[in-house]
């Protein structure tokens, strides 16, 4: 069956669902790596994705903004990052896979006990929530902030790049 528009499971609506122990067939996240780049050097800079609004971000969604921005990183500087993926996606998507076609009527119950199967993964962001970080040193800071750039466009919402230099 093919993947629903993002624009579906983008609002913030009724309870958290994450209670895995409680379902079957609930899907593997996607997110391959939660860090990736030089995990053992102290980089000074640390730039950071963050949320303008508040808004579930499926895990399909910040899989690509994390292919993204390393795609880019290891092109401009390479060995001398740290990206990292702040949010793990514990909210379970679920969706009503209705019947269709002709003579669905009669086997379909329509909305009844329409519970719906877990589809997928999403991360629950509030407003200015950290997505993405990137640590990197100062000769690579224009490639690190325009991987971000790039990454954030992958978002299903607004985001804001925070760059923190490092402490003196």
């Amino acid at each position: 069956m093919t993947r629903k528009p993002a624009r579906m499971y983008r609002k913030i609506e009724g309870q958290v669902y994450t209670r895995r122990e409680y379902m079957g067939g609930v899907p593997t996240c996607r997110i391959t790596q939660f860090d990736t780049g030089n995990l053992t050097a102290e980089f000074p800079w640390s730039l950071t994705l963050t949320g303008e609004e508040a808004a579930q971000v499926r895990d399909i969604a910040l899989e690509a903004a994390r292919i993204k921005a390393v795609r880019i990183l290891e092109r401009g500087a390479p060995n001398e990052f740290h990206l990292k993926v702040r949010r793990y996606p514990h909210q379970i998507l679920r969706e009503h896979k209705m019947a269709m076609g002709a003579g669905a009527d009669r086997i379909s119950d329509g909305m009844r006990r329409a519970f719906g199967k877990a589809v997928g993964h999403a991360v629950r962001a509030s407003i200015g929530s950290e997505l993405l970080t990137v640590y990197t040193t100062e000769a690579h800071l224009e490639v690190a902030k325009e991987a971000l750039k790039k990454a954030s466009h992958k978002l299903p919402v607004p985001t804001r790049l925070l760059v923190t230099p490092p402490a003196s």
